[in-house]
This record gives structure tokens, C-alpha cells and sequence, in this order.
């Protein structure tokens, strides 16, 4: 008989010494990335359409606090771990990040994409190191404890905080004006937060009988509304599904054969219609004003990769590059002033090329998607969560721009996902 419990007991126990530091490491790193340096201040610029200005990456402040995480992360890990704690990082994803590096070679800010990629690998090795080392189950109490705390200060800056709310002077779009985003710069990315939130509460502890995590995902849902974040609130529902249907299919061969055809043949059906309605697509790509204005800029974007296919304009440099985009040869509107792409896919395509695509396919969805192949056989709600985090994610990134975005919340929540997979997919014996 299947256990109700949803309770995650694939640890070993550790002796309290050689964990309590990289615990403190790793709740400070979810603060900074999740919280930041600076709450409750909006961005210099947001323009319209929901952009949101980028933050230059050169703050010194950030930098060193960054670094002295990471740093306390790296002496922990080698020490509990030696060589091996490299180990943690998958080697297509180092093989990404490598690219990603290299690619400042070409770019027209090389200094630029160099800090940037710089960032994007302390951030990757921080995040993933400090799951292994103090293991999943415990990373993932941390991360509940840091959003739990983030939702309840989220509330309660509404009433409180004017910036918590988008203001008129922000922006030249009068449908961001009055949408919550709490302590963050941008709706949209609450949204994203509060529906990690309620992802994480459901599939928590005492399954059916988890009152207390259907209760904080009730409260996330509630501020995921009020932010009118469309993208979070529609992928939501698709990411339980998914969620729970691993949970219902992944324990025995034959359910997983039964769910795959299915999930198969769905995607078929929608990959027939969209072939048979290309008319329709181009229409949509056509109107400025669809998808809320990322229509124009995906034009643009795919225009940019038909010219630059291979290498792309160097990692990091799509926006903030002493205020010019790649795209601004493309598109003479307001496309060239967007601090995103609007789509993780294409804004990677047109700053890393095709070869960062191709291994942003091997490193963030392949290699998830082999070890989530292999059966749930510990019939809890840990691996299920990872996996309507992982569907949740994928979706989000046709809308928003979330692969490799630095210190994002978003990508951390990715790497987290990633990392915890990773730490459950090993031996007992290697796990500890």
C-alpha cells in the first residue's frame, strides 16, 4: 500500500558541525537572490508592455556578497566532499556555462558579457554545490521557511508600501498600474514567486492531510492574482496537472507507458494544428499588439537569429550595453529599448546562437527529463514537485525570459529544481 506521507527521508543523517555553516551559506543565498540588496525599489525604467529594466550586474556590494556566499559555499563542499563535489554539476551544464563564457570573445561588449557570464557561473555552482551538500530534503525546507516569509512580508507591504504596487510614473502602459508585486521590481515576477509558492506547499508534507501548506498556497494564489501576472496564472494549472500525474503514473512501468503515448500523442495533435493554421500564427506574429506586445519583439528576435544563427551577439548583452540592443538594426519601435525577450528560448538563441541553444536543450531539458524517466519508487510528493516545477518553468520560458537570467528568481528556482533531481538520483551511499 502506497504511503499518504509526502515526507522526504532520503537523507542520512549528518553530523549538525559539518552542516550548520553551508545551511547559513545557502538561506543567505536564497535572501539575496529572492529578497535582494535592495527590496521595494522598482527599476530605474520599466517600459512598456510589462519590460523591466536590467540591472547593470556591476554593483560592487552585490558583487562581493555574491562572492562571499559562494566562496563559503565552495570551501564546504570541497571540504565534506574533496574533488568529487564537482560531481554536482552536470557536465552539459558546464559545457553551457563554458559557452557561455567563451562567447563574450565576439561580443560587441566583451566586458559586458564577461562579468555577466561570470555571475551566471557563481550563481549555477552556489546553487547546485549547496543542494548536494546539505541534500535536497534540507534545501527545500529552506527555500519553503524563505518564501513563506517573503508571501507573509508581500501581504503586508500592500496596505503599507506604495511602491508595492506598480505606479503611474513607472511606466507608459496603464494596465501595469495598480498590480501587486510586493518586494519585488516587477509583477511578473511575483507572480512566478507566488506560484513556486503555492507549487511547493501543495506537494508538501501528510499529502491529503497537509492543511497548513493548502493554506499558504491559497495565499500565494490570491497574490498571484492580484499581480495579473497571465503567464504564472495560466501555466500554473498545467504544472499540477503534470505534478500529478507523475505522482498517479510514475510507480509502475505500465501507468508511465499509458501517460507517455498520451502525453505523445497531445502533443501531436497540437504540433498537426499548428502546422495546418500557419496562416493564423503569422497573423498573431504580425500584430504588434498580441501576447500583450511580445509579438514584435519575437519577430525581431527571429529576424536577428536568420542573420547571426551560429554564435549569437555574446552572452548577456540582449539589453544594458550602454543602452543598445542586438535588435535595433531589426526594428525601429519601441523593441529596442525591452530589457527582455519575453521568451527564454529566443533570447538565448539571439545571444549564445544555435550552439546554445542546442546545449541549453541538452543541459536544461534532456538531461531532466532522463532522470525523470526513472520510476518514483519512494511514492512521495518530492519527485512529482520537481517535476511540475520543472513543466512550470519550461512553459514560463515561451513568455518570459528565464534560462540563465543571472540571479533571477526564476532560474534559481530552475537550478534548484535541477539540483534536487540530481540529489535524489544518486545512490544512497553517494547522497551521503
Amino acid at each position: 500500500m502506497v504511503s499518504e506521507s509526502f515526507g522526504l527521508s532520503f537523507n542520512a543523517p549528518q553530523r549538525v558541525e559539518r552542516i550548520i555553516l553551508p545551511s547559513i551559506a545557502f538561506f543567505v543565498l536564497l535572501l539575496l537572490i529572492f529578497v535582494g540588496l535592495e527590496p521595494f525599489t522598482p527599476p530605474a525604467s520599466v517600459v512598456a508592455f510589462g519590460g523591466v529594466a536590467e540591472a547593470s550586474g556591476g554593483d560592487m556590494l552585490r558583487q562581493i556578497a555574491y562572492l562571499s556566499v559562494f566562496a563559503t559555499i565552495l570551501a564546504c563542499a570541497i571540504q565534506r566532499r574533496g574533488i568529487l563535489a564537482l560531481r554536482a554539476i552536470p557536465l552539459t551544464m558546464g559545457l553551457l556555462l563554458l559557452w557561455c563564457v567563451a562567447s563574450s570573445l565576439w561580443a560587441a561588449e566583451p566586458g559586458v558579457a564577461l562579468r555577466r557570464a561570470g555571475l551566471e557561473v557563481i550563481v549555477c555552482l552556489s546553487l547546485l554545490l549547496s543542494v548536494d551538500t546539505i541534500g535536497a530534503e534540507r534545501a527545500f525546507r529552506y527555500w519553503r521557511i524563505a518564501l513563506l516569509l517573503i508571501l507573509v512580508v508581500n501581504f503586508a507591504s500592500i496596505p503599507l508600501i506604495a511602491a508595492a504596487r506598480h505606479l503611474p510614473a513607472e511606466t507608459s502602459d496603464p494596465a501595469l498600474v495598480g498590480n501587486w508585486r510586493g518586494l519585488f521590481g516587477h509583477k511578473n515576477i511575483a507572480g512566478a514567486v507566488c506560484a513556486m509558492t503555492a507549487m511547493l506547499f501543495l506537494f508538501s508534507r501528510n499529502g491529503r492531510y497537509n492543511w497548513m501548506g493548502i493554506a499558504v498556497a491559497i495565499a500565494a494564489l490570491v497574490f498571484l492574482y492580484f499581480t495579473r501576472s497571465k503567464s504564472s496564472l495560466g501555466f500554473l494549472i498545467p504544472a499540477l496537472a503534470a505534478g500529478g500525474a507523475y505522482w498517479l503514473c510514475w510507480r509502475d512501468g505500465l501507468s508511465r507507458s499509458i501517460l507517455t503515448v498520451a502525453a505523445i500523442l497531445l502533443l501531436a495533435g497540437l504540433g498537426a494544428f499548428l502546422l495546418l493554421d500557419q496562416d493564423v500564427i503569422a497573423r498573431l506574429l504580425d500584430d504588434p499588439a498580441e501576447f500583450t506586445g511580445r509579438a514584435e519583439i519575437w519577430a525581431a528576435e527571429l529576424a536577428y537569429i536568420r542573420d547571426h544563427p551560429l554564435l549569437g551577439s555574446g552572452f548577456g548583452t540582449f539589453t544594458d550595453t550602454g543602452g543598445v540592443s542586438p535588435l535595433r538594426e531589426y526594428v525601429a519601435s519601441w523593441v529596442t529599448a525591452v530589457s527582455h525577450g519575453h521568451s527564454g528560448y529566443l533570447q538565448l538563441t539571439v545571444t549564445t546562437g544555435l550552439v546554445g541553444f542546442c546545449l541549453m536543450l541538452l543541459a536544461l531539458v534532456l538531461t531532466p527529463l532522463r532522470l525523470f524517466w526513472s520510476l518514483n519508487l519512494d511514492g512521495d510528493g518530492f519527485k512529482p514537485l520537481l517535476f511540475a516545477l520543472f513543466v512550470f518553468l519550461l512553459l514560463h520560458n515561451f513568455m518570459e525570459s528565464d534560462f540563465l537570467e543571472g540571479d533571477a528568481p526564476t532560474w534559481a528556482a530552475f537550478l534548484l529544481m535541477l539540483g534536487g533531481l540530481l540529489n535524489i538520483s544518486r545512490p544512497q551511499g553517494l547522497r551521503s
